[in-house]
């Protein structure tokens, strides 16, 4: 909701995909083990979601660099098309700002959690490494259009 001055109508949209964007980690619904593209499947085929909100939670946090990883980049990118990138950097800034237990954190400190968890040598650890550039990128966009409108 803090995002709705630069959201505006589609303020709803992103918090739905903020609650939603992790759905693919549920056991049931693991097809893949992606859980972007398994998550948005189940929006996409179960739901009926809108078309949007599937997309935002397919390409969320820079996913295609753990699609490549899993080599299920093909299938992502057939399967789903982009969203228009500001919706997904807002949806990136709202993960990755945010820690597990919903703690506000800054995003280097949200990044290191993330590898923490992991490991170095995990899957998910080399993924959000490789999209490091493009997450930090993200928030620091969403930082800013926030900040002119605060003006």
């Amino acid at each position: 909701m803090s995002l709705a001055p630069v959201l505006g109508e589609e303020t709803d949209k992103l918090v739905a995909a903020a609650y939603l964007h992790d759905i693919g980690y549920s056991p049931k619904l693991v097809d893949t083990g992606f859980h972007p593209l398994d998550g948005a499947r189940y929006l996409r085929d179960v739901v009926k979601a809108d078309d949007t909100l599937c997309r935002l939670v397919a390409y969320h946090s820079c996913a295609v660099n753990e699609a490549t990883e899993r080599h299920l980049y093909d299938v992502l990118t057939i399967e789903f098309d982009e969203e228009r990138p500001e919706l997904v950097e807002a949806l990136t800034y709202c993960d990755m700002t945010t820690g597990p237990d919903g703690t506000h954190l800054d995003v280097a400190d949200r990044l290191a959690e993330i590898h923490s968890r992991y490991g170095p040598d995990h899957l998910v650890s080399r993924s959000i490494t490789l999209s490091t550039a493009c997450i930090v990128a993200s928030v620091r966009a969403v930082e800013e259009a926030l900040a002119r409108a605060a003006r």
